[in-house]
């Protein structure tokens, strides 16, 4: 029988708070049959250095394409910059504090790498790395584990001026800086480490349609040659970070995977759809699982395909320890007689406050089990997932936000049925832990769980964080 008392327990005292305070709350044993996560799967939430930090011109931080391209006019939504951001940089101890009250067991966080570097290379700022330094060790000490990006888009200014990634030396540079990096926290105990996130984004909408920094439009081909560089640049900094860490330093990467939904649950569908998360993600995750381009993401390109060496490709495939999927929508695909078909969204779709946003939770299921089905990884991290909404803070002064807990509980209830059929998912990232800067949206969309007050910085837990804190609490019993 399930343990329901102690669910209806946590529900009375977390979900119908009069203000919105952050109980604390105590995590109990999965009774034997009940229907929870292990005790060792972790629960966590994520954020990026430039969405939260803050303190741009502070400790010697040199500028990135973001502090460049958030100034330029007409770039960003009302004009909205990082330069304040969550303060992050100053409120770091506070927001743990915050965590550790939500129950989290977990925090990706993501480094600046010209906090480190100011310029992109040459001598590493002492000043830089110590506040990354402090963060870890307030994390460590409350019990939250830390995971590691080392790289989340702001690319020091410095180097897009010799180029970005449009420069093959760029590839080299981020290696450089992120085996120094994980080599320094791997001695305070970080074990888990991510070389970039979401190079389908960067690359795309940084240098493919120009709404992201450093807002370029390039030829087919030179954007191809810029995912192959990306591509390049991942596979290198796997190889430094396990030279320059520590002992039983883990190695791997987040990718917004393209995650194909068979349309209907005929064997023909679910075929199309083993096949399309191949050649969805062929230029980014296949080929790092693979060592390879596929035969078709070559053909489809001609003379617009990249140059590379043996070597190279190598390199882009070494051997990872954890993959962190991102994944917010779904992607519907029908089987055809040339293998696969994606279909388009119709027009009234159900999405959450961003346009792109789709309502789909059961990619939360083909996600996890397509990939261990394609790749087998070692194990499986959702490093991202999570919904914008219309937050607006009621009279009584709480953020009653049913709509975000609606995606989340059915998107957690998918995850849990692709694990429970053998995907090797590890933990979850709830994205986000705040409110914060998103990108060219600047802070006109709303992801946190936790309510931020951009005029006086004050975090107001909602609705959805007393949910996401039960969850923990009752290991996702009953979802």
């Amino acid at each position: 029988m399930k343990n329901l008392w102690t669910r209806r327990e946590v529900a009375r005292l977390l979900g119908i708070a009069a203000v919105p305070s952050l109980l604390p709350v105590v995590a109990h044993a999965a009774a034997p049959g009940d229907d929870g996560f292990s005790s060792s799967f972790l629960w966590g939430s994520a954020t990026a250095s430039y969405q939260v930090e803050g303190a741009v011109h502070e400790g010697g931080r040199g500028p990135s394409i973001w502090d460049t391209f958030s100034h330029t006019p007409g770039k960003i939504a009302n004009g909205d910059t990082g330069d304040v951001a969550d303060d992050f940089y100053h409120r770091y101890r506070d927001d743990v504090q915050l965590m550790k009250r939500l129950g989290l067991q977990a925090f990706r966080f993501s480094v600046a790498w010209s906090r480190i570097f100011p310029s992109g290379s040459g001598q590493p700022l002492a000043q830089g790395l110590d506040f990354y330094k402090r963060l870890v060790t307030e994390l460590k000490t409350n019990g939250i584990e830390p995971f590691c990006t080392l790289y989340h888009w702001d690319l020091p200014q410095a180097l897009q001026d010799k180029g970005g990634w449009e420069n093959p030396d760029t590839a080299h540079r981020l290696a450089e800086y992120e085996g120094y990096v994980a080599g320094e926290l791997s001695r305070l105990g970080v074990k888990h480490f991510f070389t970039i996130n979401e190079m389908r984004t960067f690359v795309e909408l940084g240098y493919g349609n120009g709404t992201h920094a450093p807002g370029l439009k390039l030829t087919r081909k030179a954007l191809a040659q810029v995912r192959h560089n990306v591509l390049l640049a991942h596979g290198l900094s796997v190889q430094a970070i396990r030279a320059k860490g520590s002992q039983g330093v883990q190695a791997g990467l987040c990718e917004n995977v393209t995650v194909p939904v068979p349309v209907t649950l005929r064997s023909e569908d679910i075929q199309a759809a083993a096949i399309a998360i191949r050649e969805e993600n062929a230029g980014y995750l296949t080929a790092v699982f693979e060592g390879k381009y596929t035969e078709r993401y070559l053909r489809e390109l001609g003379d617009d395909a990249p140059h590379f060496t043996p070597d190279e490709m190598r390199a882009i495939g070494s051997p990872l320890d954890a993959v962190g999927l991102n994944i917010y929508t779904p992607t519907y695909v029908r089987s055809t007689a040339g293998g696969y078909e994606a279909l388009p969204m119709p027009a009234n779709f159900p999405r959450m406050a961003s346009d792109w946003l789709k309502v789909g939770p059961e990619c939360m299921y083909w996600g996890p089990k397509l990939v261990q089905e394609a790749w087998k990884p070692r194990a499986i991290y959702i490093t991202e997932n999570g919904c914008s909404a219309a937050d607006q803070m009621t009279a009584q002064g709480e953020i009653l936000d049913t709509d975000r807990i609606m995606y989340l509980r059915n998107c957690l209830g998918q995850m849990r049925k692709a694990l429970n059929e053998g995907a090797g998912v590890k933990g979850y990232f709830v994205w986000s832990l705040l409110d914060n800067y998103e990108w060219a949206d600047g802070y006109g969309k709303r992801f946190g769980v936790v309510y931020v007050d951009y005029q006086t910085q004050k975090r107001t837990p909602k609705l959805s964080a007393k949910f996401y804190s039960s969850v923990i609490a009752s290991r996702g019993s009953g979802l």
